[in-house]
């Protein structure tokens, strides 16, 4: 196996302090939280790299799923819940806002794995779970094989503005694309595929300071968590790091929508549903 991928030098894990910008809303945490962060970011920094790593980073396009299997009964940080937006306007999540569980993923467009995980597990826990209202799933860029994987990011959530991002997630993640990089005209081409309508816009927004900060946060949430590869994930608190059989999915989130269940109601007003999605926008279509 090789090293491990290249990361912006300024981005080490270990040293960086997160934005603020990428932390849950509050601002002073307890100490429980900062606790159940640190434990998070062993559990993702140690198990993650070795669990997901490509043969080497041109060859990240490996059929073959991580070698190490998340155990669904692992500890669950509630603390860690506060990561989830939750969000109605998200643009780059799909599910309800109000779905009793919440799986955040952080990936890289040029990561094999998460290619592997977006053909193979999500459609069908799309399917299962998404379009019954129990799960949602949030969408972190974390890009860590260099410029492309930037580059790639910055334009997925350009597609997202316009309402196309599980389209350009879906054509971005499809057999053989990785291998065909993401250069300028390439994602021109996947703009086009996923259907994003204004390509003046798209090219504009993938190069925009908003763009940049998005991905910023983002990648500094994930950072802040320990990850140190992709894909690695949050389901109401539990970690779990690699592109894991579907079984520790769908154990993971059954297990969570049980204890979502257990818990007493709150008193407080319930968010809204996500907005319906946009023309030719279907659940699981980024799969």
């Amino acid at each position: 196996m090789s090293k491990n991928p290249p990361k912006p030098a300024s981005k080490a894990p270990s040293k960086r302090a997160p934005k603020t910008a990428s932390k849950p809303a509050s601002k002073a945490k307890p100490l429980a939280v900062v606790s159940g962060v640190a434990v998070a970011a062993v559990l993702l920094g140690v198990v993650s790299y070795t669990a997901t790593r490509p043969a080497s980073p041109g060859a990240a396009g490996s059929g073959s799923v991580a070698e190490v299997s998340a155990d669904p009964s692992a500890g669950v940080y509630a603390e860690l819940e506060a990561y989830a937006r939750r969000d109605a306007a998200d643009k780059l999540a799909l599910g309800r806002a109000d779905a009793p569980v919440v799986l955040i993923e952080y990936a890289d467009f040029k990561c094999g794995y998460c290619g592997k995980f977006a053909r193979d597990t999500e459609p069908v826990l799309v399917k299962k779970y998404v379009d019954s209202g129990v799960l949602r799933i949030e969408w972190r860029n974390f890009p860590i094989f260099g410029e492309e994987s930037e580059a790639v990011a910055r334009a997925s959530w350009a597609a997202g503005q316009q309402g196309r991002f599980w389209e350009f997630h879906k054509a971005a993640y499809a057999e053989g694309a990785k291998e065909k990089g993401f250069g300028k005209d390439r994602l021109v081409a996947l703009a086009k595929e996923a259907g994003v309508p204004d390509a003046a816009r798209f090219a504009k927004d993938s190069e925009g300071a908003s763009a940049r900060a998005a991905v910023s946060a983002d990648q500094e949430q994930g950072y802040s968590l320990g990850a140190t590869s992709t894909p690695s994930f949050l389901i109401n608190g539990r970690p779990i790091a690699g592109a894991q059989p579907l079984e520790t999915f769908t154990e993971t989130i059954e297990a969570a929508a049980k204890a979502a269940k257990a818990k007493p109601s709150k008193p407080s007003e319930p968010l809204k549903s996500s907005p319906p999605a946009g023309a030719g926008e279907k659940p699981g279509a980024g799969q």
